[in-house]
């Protein structure tokens, strides 16, 4: 019990040091220095000296000094003036904790008047029900008044194009600007048994593919693989100009090659964009070329021929 008695009195005092007070010091002045060791030390702070350990051992020295000052305090003094001022408010408000507060008088008149206050309370929660239920629908019958003129509009529009094309046709009929074509006067065939494919888009498409008309997409993936093949061509026989070994004026020509290389590739994968947009099918889309790899493969190629 001595040794434990000793340790505690050496706690305490260590405690005190931590928090850079002395003995006998006030409960504010150890608050005060608690939050401004904390902003100090805690590690959520911006301060450069924010340390976990630190602060923990602050804060267990702030309990331990706060323990120490409440133990020195005399009874009689503070803590009864305390006791009788919230004695004093306990006592005369004490009635006005129970129903929310409402009311005046005596505990059966303001529960008569808190009653009253709910069913006031409740008859305006049902007019604002009702207010928002009514506006609720007003709007979604705004809604489907707009979403009926925008379909009305589409309808219009697409039946004008519709007539317009039939007079294009018509016009062109009556020119003989169809008389040249390939089958004239016989029925069409069926082209694809696919049963996932439209006939009459499989078969319009047909018709215009055989007679030179083909789509925009088909034309743009003929014209990309072409180009990149022109270019693969091209860099390889650039690299056979250089021979090997290359000098240090062959090698800087060769990296001259290589960014115009890296150049045409950036362009090239600028109109895959352009074919992923308005290609059909999803899975005709084209990926990206990576003008590293295609450096590599031009080098491979060399030399194998080589």
């Amino acid at each position: 019990r001595m040794l434990s008695s000793h340790n505690s009195k050496n706690n305490v005092e260590d405690s005190y040091k931590i928090l850079e007070l002395e003995e006998g010091c006030s409960l504010d002045e150890v608050r005060n220095s608690y939050r401004t060791l904390a902003k100090k030390y805690h590690p959520d702070s911006s301060s450069s000296a924010a340390d976990p350990a630190a602060f923990i051992r602050v804060e267990e020295a702030y309990r331990a000094v706060l323990s120490d000052v409440a133990a020195r305090q005399r009874p009689g003094e503070d803590g009864e003036e305390e006791e009788d001022q919230f004695k004093a408010k306990s006592l005369q408000h004490r009635h006005y904790l129970s129903f929310e507060g409402v009311g005046i008088g005596t505990p059966s008149q303001r529960e008569k008047q808190y009653m009253q206050f709910r069913v006031d309370r409740a008859t305006e929660q049902v007019l604002e029900y009702r207010q928002h239920r009514l506006g609720g629908s007003y709007a979604g019958n705004d809604l489907l008044r707009a979403r009926d003129v925008r379909e009305s509009k589409k309808v219009k529009i697409t039946q004008a194009v519709e007539r317009l094309v039939e007079d294009l046709i018509q016009e062109s009929m009556a020119k003989g600007d169809f008389d040249n074509l390939r089958g004239k006067g016989k029925p069409l065939q069926k082209f694809s048994d696919c049963p996932h494919i439209d006939p009459m888009t499989h078969n319009l498409n047909r018709i215009l593919i055989d007679n030179g008309y083909q789509p925009e997409w088909i034309l743009l993936q003929k014209e990309i693989r072409e180009t990149i093949e022109q270019l693969r061509k091209s860099v390889v026989a650039s690299r056979r100009k250089l021979g090997e070994p290359m000098s240090p004026s062959e090698q800087q020509q060769w990296g001259q090659v290589c960014e115009q290389f890296m150049e045409d590739i950036r362009k090239l994968n600028k109109r895959v964009d352009n074919f992923n947009l308005v290609v059909p099918i999803l899975s005709r889309q084209m990926v990206h070329f990576s003008p590293q790899k295609e450096i590599v493969r031009a080098q491979k190629t060399y030399r194998a021929l080589v």
